[in-house]
């Protein structure tokens, strides 16, 4: 007969998420594993079998909280360019020098990793749809021009995105990174902003 779980499984994944986030796949060895959750590496291994599908539940536990607290943040009712710069200027505080660990992930793990790179492309393609649709709004509420290239501005604003994220995870100065956000609101306005 099965002993009984004496950890709460969700409760696991989201401290394996934190620190994944702060530390990286390859820098978390299972011990580490083990030692920061309180587990025995024979129930690491027996609830999620190995360390790569617990950084797999870890990814997927991210995108569902934080991912989805940016959508819900570029998703509000208001001037389409104030919940841009507002959303841009939190994203690059309130992550705390750890970076966004989809970012994080794809760098570290994105184009070797085939269940990794899915779920990186599919949270930057949410991303990406979520800019796109805050553009839209702003094109039709006469915020943005009317000729604005909404694809293609959604991109540049996403690789903005991803610089931003680089940038905050490397310590860069947060009045900079403002300076950046700013001309990049600027840049989407048009010249008669």
């Amino acid at each position: 007969m099965a002993r009984p779980r004496e950890f709460d499984e969700q409760d696991v994944v989201a401290k394996a998420t934190r620190l994944f986030w702060c530390r990286g796949y390859n820098a978390t060895s299972v011990r580490d594993l083990g030692t920061e959750l309180d587990l025995k590496q024979s129930s690491l291994y027996r609830t999620f079998n190995d360390k790569h599908t617990l950084f797999l539940r870890a990814l997927d536990h991210y995108r569902v909280t934080e991912s989805a607290q940016a959508e819900e943040r570029l998703n509000a009712p208001g001037s389409s360019l104030q919940i841009l710069r507002k959303w841009l200027v939190w994203m690059v505080h309130h992550e705390a020098g750890r970076g966004c660990f989809v970012v994080n992930t794809a760098t570290e793990l994105g184009a070797t990793d085939p269940a990794v790179q899915e779920r990186t492309e599919a949270a930057f393609e949410g991303t990406r749809r979520t800019l796109a649709a805050l553009l839209r709004r702003g094109v039709r509420d006469g915020e943005l021009p009317a000729t604005l290239d909404v694809e293609a501005a959604a991109e540049s604003l996403f690789t903005t995105v991803l610089g931003l994220r680089v940038r905050e995870r490397a310590g860069h100065d947060a009045q900079r990174l403002a300076t950046a956000i700013d001309f990049t609101i600027r840049m989407l306005a048009g010249p008669a902003a």
